[in-house]
């Protein structure tokens, strides 16, 4: 007897609902034609000067003892909004909060952040706990990005963070492999590593 499909080709999906289907990432992503592996990613550095680190990284270490993480909204507004506006700072990239994306019915909805400097774009997915279920819709919006932006960048990098812990994916457009990187930058920990990776992906 055939396996019932985990996507039914009739019914409409947003990328949360992704987060919430309870099948394995590799089998959601081989609907669209996408391989999943996970290895340890070594990501390139900026290795310029970081005139904001010090205060970021103050800042950051005098709320968390003061902050109730126990929402999404909390994590976004107190730990990862404070990094991607130092992001914009050093790459003069912009940022789209929300960014909606419809390719179609089982390719729609809003990326969390969307960042740009001239034809690199990165995509960062505001989760609150779940890691392995985030990078599934983080996946899938990087497979709706390929078909939506007009670009020849090859590889599409993406994120998720919970606010304190980070974790990098990335898109091969042309192999169609997506790669979850096994390392997690932990913030305020790791952050000067993070923030040099993340601006190295929008140096101009």
């Amino acid at each position: 007897m055939p396996r019932a499909p985990i996507i039914h080709p009739d019914q409409s999906y947003t990328f949360a609902d992704y987060f919430r289907l309870n099948f394995a990432p590799q089998d959601i992503l081989a609907y669209f034609n996408v391989s999943l592996q996970r290895c340890a990613l070594t990501p390139l550095k900026y290795s310029g000067t970081l005139d904001r680190l010090r205060d970021l990284e103050a800042r950051i270490e005098e709320s968390l003892p003061r902050l109730s993480l126990t929402s999404e909204m909390a994590r976004r507004e107190f730990l990862i909004a404070p990094v991607l506006t130092d992001l914009l700072h050093y790459t003069q990239a912009t940022l789209n909060v929300e960014y909606p994306v419809a390719v179609s019915n089982q390719l729609k909805g809003s990326l969390d952040y969307l960042l740009q400097n001239h034809q690199t774009f990165l995509v960062i997915e505001a989760k609150n706990e779940d890691l392995e279920r985030g990078f599934v819709q983080l996946a899938i919006e990087l497979v709706a990005l390929d078909q939506w932006i007009d670009s020849e960048q090859p590889i599409l990098p993406g994120a998720i963070s919970t606010g304190n812990i980070w974790q990098f994916g990335q898109f091969d457009r042309q192999s169609r492999a997506v790669t979850q990187d096994l390392n997690l930058y932990r913030v305020p920990a790791d952050l000067e590593d993070l923030l040099r990776i993340l601006v190295k992906i929008l140096e101009p």
